[in-house]
């Protein structure tokens, strides 16, 4: 008995090394995917002291009707808040509720979003935005209609992503089929207004663009993100730009995230996060397993991003382990 006692015992503290990355480093690591389930476009953000995550639940059209959201302390414990917003309660959409991308503003929580896959203006559909009190909802629909339901410069109404500038001033950047705009939000998040010069839409499209748009700011530039190639293939992958302002011009510098054939493939549609008052940065994007063939079979992921001395982005190294845990 005492021989299996201390067998279990054996086992039980080499599992714990294991866990925390072995006998030397004794940190515990996110694993990737980080949350189980298919999962695509997430949008990573900090609020309340806590890690959160909103993607695209990855699944066929029709039954994508609602959205989940995830929150961490550390970036390794997740806890998942379920169905935070449906089209019960956004009824102008039917389906295909993509992208969220979200902000907080004077204590609000908004969460943009894009659904129905609108392929002409004659049809309801396109970028919508609701509002909570908490981060992980309930939302309710802000407008009862889509925010933005034109096709303007070629580019579909998807895909939105908020920026917030040091002056306060919201850009929400998006577009799929190969192009990007740029409008202002008012400062309700109820509308756009127009740009100085009267312009409502800007074209802001880079070179190899397809959709995902992201941006942030770091030294005082702005690095503009996107993804680029066929979101159901292997060859998804990001690139980047960085700029002296928020509407470009938008130069594109090179590829930073893409697919390993050792690892996953299809990496991309990605959002970053900062911890706060440091200069640890996050890549959360998603990716295809190697066993997984098929186009919504996307999980979601997270890796360390690095820059240079130059400031330029260090090529993403995508891993099995993930991040290491980093409390807020």
């Amino acid at each position: 008995m005492k021989r299996v006692l201390l067998l279990l015992a054996g086992a039980m503290f080499l599992s714990a090394c294991a866990n925390q990355g072995g006998k030397n480093d004794r940190v515990r690591y996110s694993s990737n995917p980080i949350v189980e389930g298919w999962y695509a476009d997430p949008e990573g953000i900090v609020y309340d002291s806590l890690y959160w995550i909103f993607p695209t639940r990855s699944d066929e059209y029709g039954k994508q009707v609602f959205f989940d959201c995830f929150s961490s302390p550390d970036l390794v414990n997740w806890s998942k808040h379920g169905n935070i917003i449906d089209t019960a309660e956004v009824k102008w959409a039917r389906h295909a509720m993509w992208a969220p991308g979200v902000m907080e503003r004077d204590g609000k929580y908004y969460l943009f979003f894009s659904a129905n896959d609108i392929q002409d203006g004659s049809e309801t559909g396109g970028i919508g935005v609701s509002v909570a009190d908490r981060p992980e909802g309930p939302y309710k629909d802000l407008l009862g209609k889509p925010m933005i339901n034109e096709i303007v410069h070629g580019a579909q109404p998807i895909d939105q992503f908020v920026f917030r500038d040091n002056d306060s001033t919201c850009y929400m950047f998006y577009g799929g089929w190969g192009h990007c705009n740029v409008v202002l939000l008012n400062d309700d998040f109820t509308g756009i207004r127009p740009f100085p010069d009267g312009e409502v839409y800007r074209e802001v499209t880079p070179e190899g663009y397809t959709e995902g748009p992201f941006m942030f700011k770091k030294d005082g530039k702005y690095y503009f993100m996107w993804s680029e190639g066929g979101w159901g293939g292997p060859d998804y992958r990001v690139a980047y730009a960085i700029a002296h302002h928020p509407l470009g011009p938008f130069e594109r510098i090179g590829t930073i995230l893409q697919q390993n054939p050792d690892v996953a493939t299809g990496a991309g549609h990605h959002s970053v996060i900062r911890k706060p008052g440091s200069d640890d940065w996050y890549i959360v994007y998603h990716r295809r397993p190697l066993s997984e063939t098929h186009h919504n079979h996307r999980a979601t992921c997270i890796d360390r991003m690095e820059f240079d001395e130059n400031g330029y982005i260090k090529p993403v190294e995508i891993t099995f382990r993930g991040v290491e845990a980093n409390p807020l």
